[in-house]
């Protein structure tokens, strides 16, 4: 098994990739192109990799509410993880060409499912390229193994839950980029701006340029205010899957107890009676 950090190297992969412990997943995707992802897989991945699609197999149908990027039914993935070779024994490693974030909403996903062994690929498929590490585009054939989930319900928030966290004062940060944050910019949803009383710690400025995640000692001083909440505070993005990096840089900056609110903000503006706040 790979050590305590949520990450792996390209390197130490590579080491490991005909362990038949390590399952790697492949989870590239564009939201402005959604098929992109599995085709660039096809043309060529990391030997043994299998592919998750961010709406297919990580997100269930879209709802008038519950956000953009539902959590799919739980039974239906479970039985998906079992066929891809999943199982306790498994260490799963993601990546992604997204700076992490795909592959991060696996990493939340499976944790949620009392996955305990599961990380990211550091700087995802460019460290992997650009390592000189081999790419193939053979596909696996997974030996299927049952995956039995244990969901964790203190992980996640649901909309009822976050109006009763909100009235007691729990912290409420978004993981969007600022002009969205600031109501300035809507790309991808009805309603522009941020929940009422949330402040703004965007995903990107947890990577590098390479897409790595900076070292636990920068994300420690970004992330430090967060230490002296008396109640874990809830994260949350558009729809539930860029709040994933934010949760796991508090991961590995020792910051625990972090929750997600996965409907996000494409949930919070889908209720007309919901407040909606602009600015810094």
């Amino acid at each position: 098994m790979a050590g305590k950090s949520n990450l792996v190297t390209a390197a130490w992969l590579a080491e490991h990739l005909s362990d038949p412990s390590v399952i790697v997943a492949d989870c590239r995707f564009d939201l402005a192109q959604p098929g992109a992802g599995v085709l660039h897989y096809r043309r060529g991945h990391i030997p043994g990799a299998v592919y998750l699609d961010l709406e297919s197999d990580l997100s269930g149908p879209k709802q008038a509410h519950g956000g953009r990027h539902p959590l799919p039914d739980i039974q239906a993935f479970s039985q998906k993880m079992g066929a891809l070779g999943i199982d306790a024994g498994v260490t799963v490693v993601a990546y992604d060409a997204q700076q992490g974030s795909n592959a991060a909403r696996l990493w939340w996903m499976l944790r949620y499912l009392g996955h305990g062994w599961v990380k990211v690929l550091d700087g995802g498929w460019t460290a992997w390229v650009g390592g000189g590490h081999p790419v193939t585009a053979a596909l696996p054939v997974p030996t299927p193994r049952a995956f039995a989930p244990r969901a964790r319900p203190e992980l996640l928030v649901e909309l009822e839950e976050l109006r009763r966290r909100r009235r007691e004062g729990v912290r409420l940060i978004d993981s969007r980029a600022p002009e969205r944050y600031r109501g300035e910019v809507e790309p991808l949803d009805p309603v522009a701006g941020h929940i009422p009383g949330a402040g703004n710690l965007p995903w990107t400025e947890n990577v590098d340029e390479r897409g790595k995640l900076k070292p636990v000692p920068a994300l420690a001083e970004r992330l430090g205010g967060l230490r002296g909440d008396e109640k874990p505070p809830v994260v949350y993005c558009g729809s539930g899957v860029t709040a994933c990096v934010n949760l796991l840089a508090m991961e590995e900056a020792g910051i625990r107890g972090a929750v997600l609110y996965l409907g996000g903000w494409s949930d919070w503006c889908s209720y007309a009676e919901n407040p909606v706040a602009r600015g810094a």
